[in-house]
């Protein structure tokens, strides 16, 4: 049984699990470190290691362009001057999180960098903001202060203490670019795990669906169940993701735009099945944030875009559509429906 580890959008780790097939001659397999995480691609057939080895030279052009912390990135001088004008991938992005944000309510927010700094998730330099720290960062967190042109494809800031990051959907925008390649280049079958985001195309070589393992966040070596899927992105957010300790009391990295705080949902993970990547990014955040009430209705409402496979530590919720799929499971299953 092939499977694949999920740590999670964002996770900044190296410990997913990538299905490959050694026995393969026809496979090819790359492992590499950009965005934070330990990065693996595998493509079949004869144009394979042509396919990875494109699709690795967009995942380094993606990382410098995207980057908060690169003095030569897109979104650092965009961070650093109040806005811009945007190369074409970079204004892509900003459109459409600025949709997700209000599709979202709110809850997908590229506002959100000056909170996740203060709290030290960008650096390691972990600190719980005072009461006085909070009250002024939440003034800065609110993208309908981000003004975007799009027939000039500029941007800027209407609050010169602003500041974006698009990392919330960077991984999932890079693993749909990769898809795109892998077809440019003839592939019909292949995958890739972006730490943990995984994004498969087609099926196996002998036809069979990928097997995708989803991390039990109570147990690094278990599986919450597995999905059996072709030709979409899986990718999962989970508070065990990356985290601090201080005074006894443990801080997750998802954090609540209109708190400021870790978000306290009930949810413990989040799975996202999409054609979409860039989607299934941003949504396995927000659905995080919004706890299982919202999100089985905001599913119902947007049935046609995703599915999802969410975990509240007793319960694993499933959308109908997924429910054949998935299989293995390790908790009490509740299939939620359409209406």
């Amino acid at each position: 049984m092939m499977l694949s580890l999920l740590t999670g959008c964002g996770a900044n780790t190296s410990s997913s699990e990538i299905p490959t097939d050694n026995n393969k001659q026809d496979a090819y397999t790359r492992e590499i470190e950009a965005m934070d995480t330990v990065m693996s691609l595998t493509a079949y057939g004869p144009n394979g290691q042509s396919a990875v080895e494109e699709a690795i030279e967009e995942i380094y052009s993606l990382d410098h362009l995207l980057s908060t912390g690169d003095p030569q990135s897109e979104i650092y001088q965009i961070n650093h001057t109040g806005g811009g004008m945007l190369s074409d991938t970079t204004a892509k992005l900003i459109e459409q999180s600025l949709e997700l944000y209000h599709s979202t309510d709110g809850l997908f927010d590229i506002a959100i960098y000056p909170l996740m700094d203060a709290w030290g998730f960008t650096n390691q330099n972990y600190h719980v903001p005072t009461e006085a720290e909070m009250e002024s960062l939440l003034k800065q967190i609110d993208a309908n202060q981000i003004v975007y042109d799009q027939s000039k494809k500029e941007v800027f800031f209407k609050r010169n203490d602003m500041a974006i990051d698009l990392g919330g959907i960077a991984k999932g925008y890079t693993s749909s670019r990769i898809m795109e390649i892998y077809k440019a280049c003839g592939v019909t079958s292949g995958m890739v795990s972006l730490g943990g985001n995984v994004h498969v195309l087609g099926t196996k070589e002998d036809g069979s669906l990928w097997r995708v393992g989803i991390r039990n966040p109570k147990s690094q070596d278990d599986y919450l169940g597995v999905l059996s899927v072709a030709d979409c992105a899986v990718i999962t957010s989970g508070g065990y993701e990356r985290f601090f300790e201080e005074d006894g009391v443990t801080y997750h990295h998802i954090i609540d735009p209109r708190t400021g705080y870790p978000a306290d949902s009930g949810l413990l993970s989040v799975t996202i099945v999409s054609e979409d990547g860039t989607l299934a990014d941003a949504l396995s955040t927000a659905l995080f944030i919004m706890g299982i009430d919202r999100a089985k209705s905001f599913w119902q409402k947007n049935s046609n875009q995703f599915d999802f496979v969410i975990f509240d530590g007793k319960t694993i919720f499933v959308t109908e559509k997924l429910a054949d799929a998935f299989h293995d499971a390790a908790f009490p299953t509740e299939i939620v429906k359409a209406k």
